[in-house]
């Protein structure tokens, strides 16, 4: 179910360092180097996998951009803030 603009706005402020558009959430992390940017990007894996859930990555040497949205949705759900909390997670 998509969410609503004021849905949106409470859920991103408990997520640090993530921004919205209304369409989708996103997060850029840095990291060391393009190893370790890697590596974050190959743990992202298993929880994607396991909520049939996958971010929209771009890579850019030591940066990983993670965007999220529910595509068959057509905007922003519920599954999109907690793969989100898992992402973070997964980076710290």
């Amino acid at each position: 179910m998509l969410m609503n603009q004021t849905e949106i706005n409470q859920q991103i402020q408990s997520l640090s360092g993530w921004t919205t558009d209304g369409k989708k959430i996103t997060r850029t992390f840095k990291f060391k180097d393009f190893v370790d940017a890697i590596a974050f990007v190959n743990k992202l894996v298993e929880p994607a996998e396991a909520a049939g859930h996958h971010p929209d990555l771009s890579i850019s040497y030591n940066k990983v951009t993670v965007n999220l949205t529910t595509h068959d949705a057509g905007g922003i759900t519920q599954k999109d803030f907690d793969l989100a909390q898992q992402i973070t997670q997964l980076a710290e």
